[in-house]
């Protein structure tokens, strides 16, 4: 898999504005900063033959660290496109870069933050209603806990996938 650093994107931008750059973020993170010659198609979302792209032709990708981007490498890829390059460490580095941005005044919580705050209130609920109601609500807990040890092995994390198709992640 290909990849490139936020400033030789952004050098290569400078000489050729219209290189495709393609955000796989969910709507509602790419409202809060983005790139500015990027455009959002949430990896959700995502087939590589509709966005009308030479498939013999350089397609960079950028997330918010580089996880997603990569995942629309393996679509881009399985789609028959030889060039797919990922932007490494995504919107952070390019940010970290001091590199332009598009800014909105909206904050958001980010994805990540947003399966952190789910699993560990599931792992809660369920520990909490194992004492005090059943035992059989451990169960939840070993779930979660079962489904992250899956999304730490696979790098697949379907919690995420269910959170991004939520209605706060989608247009703002």
């Amino acid at each position: 898999m290909k990849s490139i650093t936020p400033i030789e994107l952004q050098t290569m931008l400078t000489a050729q504005p219209s290189v495709p750059v393609i955000d796989v973020r969910t709507p509602v993170e790419f409202a809060e900063v983005h790139v500015p010659q990027a455009r959002n198609v949430p990896l959700d979302e995502l087939n590589p033959d509709s966005l009308q792209l030479a498939k013999d032709q350089p397609v960079y990708l950028l997330c918010r660290s580089g996880q997603r981007a990569t995942k629309a490498a393996e679509k881009f890829t399985q789609e028959g496109f030889t060039q797919p390059v990922v932007v490494a460490g995504g919107t952070l580095a390019w940010i970290e870069a001091n590199l332009p941005v598009t800014r909105s005044s909206v904050k958001i919580m980010s994805l990540e933050r947003q399966v952190r705050i789910v699993a560990g209130a599931l792992v809660f609920i369920g520990v909490a209603l194992g004492w005090f109601v059943h035992r059989g609500f451990y169960g939840l807990s070993a779930f979660v806990g079962a489904g992250l040890v899956f999304a730490g092995i696979t790098d697949f994390c379907g919690m995420g996938l269910l959170l991004a198709r939520m209605p706060w992640n989608k247009k703002v």
